[in-house]
């Protein structure tokens, strides 16, 4: 196991949309590792594995501790990590949810963001089992945003043009900044 590089916007391969999983093997399990420590490092409660340079659709969840100061008060609190390859959403329901999202490859940016308070989501699991998950809340949001990135679609795009455009300018002008250049 090892952290993996997080990436961040505006790198193109966020923009992705990444391909099936056609095996599940060893080699996988020890990305899914990775994936997870690379979670839990970042203080996050899901990543894509878009978002460490791999286009694949695999991403992992773990809504027990929602945020640092959750981490801090409920360092007790047992791990409850979801991995979920190949996912798909089968339901969401009309009624909208609103939560403050935020993204690890756009760090300390955070946004109201409306989505389907409840889903049904078909995966395959860490063992290549089909399973299904009837989630609500804010783990009904963290599935439907990680499967967003598997789409190439990152949270930004639910926001106006204008605070979109403004987060892009961000970004990109802290790319540069740190000597990085994207093409595309």
């Amino acid at each position: 196991m090892s952290i993996l590089p997080i990436v961040k916007l505006p790198d193109p391969i966020l923009r992705v949309h990444s391909k099936p999983i056609e095996r599940v093997d060893d080699d996988l399990g020890d990305f899914l590792d990775s994936m997870l420590e690379t979670m839990y490092d970042a203080t996050g409660i899901g990543l894509a594995a878009v978002q460490v340079g791999q286009p694949i659709r695999i991403f992992t969840v773990d809504c027990s501790q929602q945020s640092c100061e959750d981490q801090e008060n409920n360092a007790h609190q047992e791990k409850q990590p979801i991995i979920l390859i190949n996912p798909e959403i089968l339901h969401c329901t009309e009624e909208p949810s609103v939560h403050d999202e935020g993204c690890l490859s756009i760090p300390n940016y955070y946004a109201h963001v409306a989505r389907p308070s409840r889903c049904t989501v078909k995966y395959l699991d860490r063992d290549g089992k089909e399973q299904r998950l009837n989630a609500e809340g804010i783990l009904s949001t963290c599935i439907q945003h990680e499967l967003d990135h598997l789409n190439g679609i990152l949270f930004i795009d639910y926001l106006s043009k204008l605070k979109r455009d403004t987060v892009l300018k961000k970004f990109t002008k802290i790319s540069k900044q740190n000597g990085t250049c994207f093409i595309g």
